[in-house]
């Protein structure tokens, strides 16, 4: 690592030396077998500036048996001189004349020529300058009893280092001389060395290595040369009962040449208009301090004062005091407070709040430093005994007013007195106020925000602009200003803050009396949106899906928004897009297909650019209402179907049972067979009068019954009227007494009524 460092460090020297044209000499000259077998005279020369430079490159005794003087040649900056400049004095003597030197610095280097090598024999370093220029503008101030200091110009740049000596003599002595030498252009005589003297005269010497130049002795009177301190102001005063004057008085410095006419000059300016005006005073030098009084100022009005002196033989101003402000006499403010009011609804009637706020006053010049604001009040319809006063140093207020109708006013006070009234009329709260103006327009230039509206004639003369930012809650926080005999109002656009939205309302004035205003909104400056809407709901559907969204808040709109495109896309699909106006905060998006998944954007848009927020995904139903709707009719009838089958079902039981499942008869119940079977002697009186009530309607005829042969359908009794009751009941008996069954008693077979008919008795 080391090695590397030593390496590029000498490849630094070496390409350092090349570009001066010495690498060879310096190369040489480091070796430790370079020594030194020939000298260069003069060594290190200092010459001026294109003269001629003469050198002798002297060959030692220790060296003659390598080459004599003929062999050796010169190098100027590593470039060979050509031979015509050298002069062989003998074997060990060779000289060089470089005319027209004009290197500043150079580097000379004589070798031997041995064996087609070049050796170094010896080399020097030659400077070329310029002898100082005579010094010019000799200036010199004097602070009495303290310091005289001079000054000049020193001329061309030499190169080489120059020293001046100041010389300071008296004019009838020569050799009275004191100096003060320096390496610079200014040099300074302090106290005790310095005495009073008119007979004085300055000399400059210039000197450097190639030789000095001085001027002449200057005589310079001391008092033509006198600066004083700066004056110090005590006192800037108005005198009470004057006005439009203010007296000034200040101190004089102590180091003053004595018995010397004096001049002061009193600078007094403006505050509000910066304009500067000067007054000459003259004083003895003997005074210690000084005063005037400015006149034709203006009233309540502020000034701030300087001074500075001299003495009137002297070329030099001492510099200014440090400035002090007073200010005239007081006059009452003769301008109206410019006054505006911002009404707040309230629940109650008895405390409605109206913010008062009124601007500085506009006369010129301002009336004096105002102490603060009165502000009356009182109800339109009640005496001015009811009137209410409040004080304030601020420029603004809130009263809570009841609901009637009340006259305000604002004026300003300062120490001389109060401003005229300014006045205006607060409504009752169910006083409807009618909309003069008609129509509202906001607009912008490169430069300007311009409002301009219409009214009907006859038309008012006055109205009032007020604007604010729309999110601004703060009543205080509204700007406002009258416009007369127009209906333009223009106002600069430094004035707005970008990309935020204005509220612009006008309001048009008859007396004291303010309309109801009409308004408009403006943004000064537009930019995209901060961030775009994202879709929040979905009402989907099978083709087709509607997606809300909300707006973007009102800090972040950057501008009007102008419309919102919806970008939808289906998986592995083409992008579609809908576009809708800017109070529309749904998109319904048709022909989708159905059960697919969707991405979704939406974009919002003002008039500078546009912003997308963010990504959503929605997926369509596998069916829709519709369809649920043809599936359900079938189903739904069939239901209605099975619920009506059963109703009936319940509503007829017997029939469906008759039809479904018929009466079997016993024959053990036939008349027309005895039966052997013993009767079951324990009588059922529930199934007797059930089959009393079966049996009461019998026709005259028996119907055969297809469906089972071998059953009875209808059973027809066909029994004689003149038969006996005995008889009928034992018809009626065996017909409803069927004897129990005995799974072991064989059954005869029997006969139906199909095949036997009873006789109807005759």
């Amino acid at each position: 690592m080391l090695s590397n460092l030593i390496w590029m460090f000498v490849l630094l020297c070496r390409s350092v030396a090349e570009k001066y044209g010495y690498v060879m000499s310096l190369i040489l000259f480091l070796d430790e077998n370079s020594i030194r077998d020939a000298d260069i005279f003069p060594s290190s020369p200092v010459i001026e500036r294109g003269s001629s430079l003469e050198l002798s490159c002297v060959l030692r005794k220790n060296y003659m048996n390598q080459g004599n003087a003929s062999h050796i040649i010169w190098k100027l900056n590593n470039t060979l001189i050509a031979p015509g400049n050298y002069n062989i004095v003998n074997e060990t003597v060779s000289n060089i004349a470089i005319h027209n030197f004009t290197y500043s610095t150079a580097y000379v280097n004589c070798f031997m020529n041995y064996s087609d090598k070049e050796l170094l024999l010896a080399h020097t370093e030659v400077k070329s300058g310029f002898r100082p220029d005579m010094p010019e503008n000799i200036s010199c101030i004097y602070f009495y009893d303290a310091n005289l200091t001079c000054t000049w110009n020193a001329g061309r740049e030499t190169s080489f280092a120059t020293n001046y000596t100041l010389n300071r003599k008296l004019t009838h002595f020569a050799d009275s001389v004191i100096s003060c030498q320096n390496g610079t252009e200014s040099c300074s005589f302090f106290t005790p060395s310095i005495v009073y003297n008119n007979d004085f005269c300055f000399q400059v010497v210039a000197k450097n290595v190639l030789g000095e130049s001085s001027t002449k002795c200057i005589p310079i009177p001391l008092e033509k040369i006198e600066k004083f301190a700066p004056p110090e102001i005590l006192s800037v005063k108005k005198i009470p009962g004057i006005k439009q004057l203010l007296t000034v008085t200040w101190k004089m410095p102590k180091k003053i040449i004595p018995s010397k006419p004096i001049i002061c000059q009193v600078q007094y300016r403006n505050l509000y208009s910066n304009f500067t005006e000067f007054v000459n005073v003259s004083l003895n030098s003997k005074e210690a301090t000084g005063s005037c009084n400015l006149t034709g100022l203006w009233d309540s009005t502020d000034y701030s004062v300087a001074i500075r002196c001299i003495n009137n033989e002297s070329a030099f101003w001492s510099g200014w005091s440090g400035e002090k402000n007073g200010s005239t006499e007081e006059t009452a403010p003769s301008e109206k407070v410019d006054l505006w009011r911002v009404i707040e609804s309230s629940h109650s009637s008895r405390n409605r709040p109206v913010h008062l706020m009124w601007k500085p006053l506009k006369s010129f010049p301002p009336p004096g430093k105002i102490l603060g604001y009165k502000i009356r009040y009182f109800p339109e319809k009640k005496t001015a005994a009811h009137k209410r006063t409040n004080n304030s140093t601020e420029k603004k207020i809130t009263l809570l007013l009841n609901e009637e109708a009340h006259i305000i006013s604002v004026t300003a006070y300062n120490s001389a007195g109060e401003s005229p009234e300014a006045i205006l009329r607060i409504p009752s709260i169910d006083e409807k106020s009618s909309q003069v103006i008609e129509t509202v327009k906001a607009s912008t230039t490169n430069e300007e925000v311009v409002v301009e509206w219409t009214a009907p004639e006859p038309k008012p003369t006055k109205y009032v602009v007020e604007w604010y930012e729309e999110l601004e809650m703060d009543p205080f926080g509204r700007s406002w200003q009258y416009v007369s005999n127009s209906r333009e109002w223009k106002n600069n656009k430094k004035n707005f803050k970008p990309f935020v939205c204005y509220n612009i309302s006008v309001y048009s004035l008859y007396g004291n009396n303010v309309a109801a205003p009409s308004y408009a909104q403006i943004y000064a400056e537009e930019k995209e949106p901060s961030e775009g809407p994202v879709a929040d709901t979905y009402i989907l559907g099978k083709n087709e899906v509607t997606i809300k969204w909300k707006e973007i808040s009102k800090a972040k709109r950057n501008g009007f928004i102008t419309s919102y495109t919806i970008f939808y896309k289906p998986e592995d699909g083409k992008e579609l897009s809908e576009t809708v106006n800017s109070d529309i905060l749904q998109c319904r998006l048709k022909s989708l297909q159905a059960n697919t998944q969707y991405t979704v954007q939406i974009m919002a848009h003002n008039r500078a650019g546009n912003k997308t927020g963010g990504q959503k995904t929605f997926k369509t139903l596998k069916f829709d209402e519709e369809d649920f709707f043809f599936f359900a009719i079938p189903v739904g009838i069939s239901v209605l179907c099975l619920i009506g089958l059963w109703i009936t079902c319940v509503l007829k039981k017997h029939a469906f049972k008759k039809v479904c499942w018929p009466d079997i008869p016993n024959p053990e119940e036939s008349l027309a067979v005895e039966w052997p079977l013993a009767m079951n002697p324990v009588k059922n009186e529930e199934n007797y009068d059930e089959e009393v009530l079966k049996l009461e309607d019998f026709s005259d005829k028996a119907l055969f019954n297809p469906y089972l042969k071998n059953s009875v359908k209808t059973r027809e009794f066909l029994v004689s009227e003149n038969l006996p009751e005995q008889n009928t009941d034992e018809c009626k008996s065996q017909s409803s007494v069927l004897p129990p069954f005995q799974p072991n008693v064989p059954r005869q077979s029997y006969v139906t009524l199909d095949m036997f008919r009873l006789a109807k008795a005759q």
